[in-house]
């Protein structure tokens, strides 16, 4: 029996592409065997040389279809967002973008012609379709590359060749077994890094345990454990690592600080940069990375999280012509992000902006941006006395850590400059006491201070899939007591969803404490007043507690009772 129309065509497309010639279209046209789908696809990568994505490029443009490689594609928590995995499996379909209202979605079977209006009528959009390889599709769907660890598997099963399994279970661990150069260990490395930066992640944080060595990523503030490596891969991979920035590997006694310029070593678009420490812990040596994706631009302070209220005061604040304005929260509470956007905001040509910073997170236009160095003395104090030489209108201290720091931060601010910087402390009234102890006088704080900002960030309830209920018993004292309101909140979905990675939760909002200075205030803080003293003030003069901000996020929807409860606990 002769070549079906489509294997025909298939055949006549591979010989206009220059794959086969017209004698060997003639041969195969009459084959007698039945070539239909994969007998041919095998026929011609066997006989005729012919590659896979050859076939499926000539297969496509018979049946009028782009080709997809799917190979290449990869897969993330947000793939089956709109149509769900069980339904992609079944079908051998896989969802490989959107533009506008269109959903890109790569098919193996082009003859199925109730699926896309299925796909349709599912998901809202118009289904753009592609052809791609059955074969690579139940590839994709076995491996589930990319997604819990799954992307690990090829480097894995490298380091399993190179280091034997389970290796480093007893024994000393020998210098030989060190080798950051070798393939399998820089692709380890950089496959965290992008694994982590695709997953959204804020820290990678790589521990030796006894047996094994454990990285974790923390995404929207909680810790997950991505990976399980063999106890001899750890020195490796710390070594690699601290090649990536410039680091003493033979050093292991020490913590070390650095930064990695991530697009030195990846040919991949990924435009980050890594804050890097590492510290000998008991079974070795550790490592956290930051990431800091320069891709990112600071967001515009709307977008943080702020009232509308806090908002109006916040940015009366940044446009004062002098004055000090502090930040203060533990560390991942979103500070930078703050400073980087009130900067951003009153970023103008006739605004001179200098920063001392440890480490610089990102670069601004337009900002002249200092890089600390406490090897050669370069500290805040020391910065803070070249600026005051720079005509500068606009400061940022990175951090206010000590007597020095402290001292020369006021003297700047009461001499016609900005200088906004931050401080470790939980809330507003307690910043001030904070600045007395350092042995600031607090005459000066109260003649200098503008305002104090405590924040947090907390996870944003998911949008796609949050349940509305109504709050009973505790919950329902807990929203009286602190906003005096009382109706329809949300809570997690214990399911989650696609959009969620079955979380619950997506992205962070931050909570405000906007302590502005008055009248009031600033004679309670000369009579040195006890920080419960200065609240009470700072609240009868508008400011919400970091309490009550959660609670209004709680009200509005973005955020749930138990997230909010979980990162400030109620006022007294």
């Amino acid at each position: 029996m002769p070549l079906g129309k489509i294997q025909l065509q298939i055949v006549t497309k591979l010989v206009e592409m220059g794959r086969l010639d017209p004698e060997q279209r003639s041969a195969l046209a009459v084959r007698p065997e039945d070539l239909s789908g994969d007998s041919l696809d095998k026929l011609l990568q066997e006989e005729f040389k012919v590659t896979a994505f050859q076939c499926l490029v000539a297969k496509s443009r018979a049946l009028n279809l782009s080709p997809y490689n799917v190979a290449h594609y990869r897969m993330t928590a947000q793939t089956f967002e709109r149509i769900p995995e069980d339904f992609c499996k079944e079908n051998l379909v896989l969802p490989v973008g959107q533009v506008g209202e269109m959903l890109l979605v790569a098919f193996a079977n082009p003859f199925e012609v109730t699926l896309p209006t299925k796909i349709q009528e599912m998901t809202g959009k118009r289904v753009v379709r592609l052809l791609a390889r059955e074969k690579d599709i139940r590839d994709k769907f076995a491996k589930g590359q990319d997604r819990g660890g799954g992307g690990f598997d090829d480097v894995i099963m490298q380091i399993g060749a190179e280091y034997g399994e389970g290796g480093g279970e007893g024994g000393e661990l020998k210098e030989d077994d060190v080798n950051e150069e070798s393939g399998p260990i820089i692709q380890l490395a950089n496959r965290i890094i992008e694994d982590a930066y695709f997953a959204g992640t804020s820290d990678i944080h790589i521990e030796p345990q006894e047996k094994e060595v454990i990285v974790r990523n923390r995404i929207d503030g909680i810790c997950h454990e991505k990976l399980r490596l063999p106890k001899k891969v750890g020195p490796a991979l710390i070594a690699r690592l601290k090649i990536m920035c410039n680091l003493d590997i033979s050093e292991r006694r020490l913590p070390q600080d650095g930064r990695i310029v991530f697009k030195q070593y990846t040919k991949k678009n990924v435009d980050l940069d890594l804050r890097v420490s590492t510290a000998p812990l008991n079974h070795g040596e550790g490592v956290v990375m930051r990431i800091l994706d320069k891709q990112k631009t600071t967001l515009p302070l709307p977008a943080l999280g702020f009232s509308e209220e806090n908002l109006a005061k916040y940015r009366e604040c940044i446009r004062q012509p002098y004055g000090m304005i502090l930040h203060c929260g533990p560390t991942g509470s979103g500070k930078s992000m703050t400073l980087y956007s009130a900067l951003n905001e009153v970023n103008t040509p006739d605004i001179v902006i200098r920063t001392a910073e440890d480490p610089i997170e990102y670069t601004l236009p337009g900002l002249n941006q200092m890089q600390m160095h406490r090897q050669i003395g370069l500290t805040f104090a020391t910065a803070l006395r070249a600026f005051l030489r720079q005509d500068p209108d606009i400061i940022l201290v990175g951090e206010i850590r000590d007597k020095e720091t402290a001292g020369i931060a006021v003297e700047a601010a009461l001499t016609g400059h900005l200088l906004i910087s931050t401080l470790h402390t939980n809330d507003a009234p307690t910043t001030i006491s904070r600045l007395t102890e350092m042995g600031v006088e607090s005459f000066m704080v109260s003649s200098s201070l503008l305002c104090v900002c405590a924040q947090r960030l907390m996870r944003r309830v998911c949008k796609t899939c949050r349940v509305a209920y109504t709050p009973v018993g505790r919950e329902e004292e807990i929203m009286q007591r602190a906003i005096g309101w009382n109706g329809q909140i949300f809570k997690p979905n214990p399911k989650g969803c696609p959009k969620c990675g079955g979380s619950g939760y997506k992205g962070r909002v931050g909570i405000h404490e906007l302590m502005v200075s008055n009248e009031e205030l600033v004679a309670a803080i000369n009579k040195e007043a006890e920080s419960a003293v200065l609240k009470k003030i700072a609240q009868r003069g508008g400011m919400k507690t970091l309490h009550q901000d959660s609670i209004l996020k709680v009200k509005e929807g973005l955020t749930t009772i138990e997230e909010a409860i979980a990162n400030v606990p109620p006022d007294m």
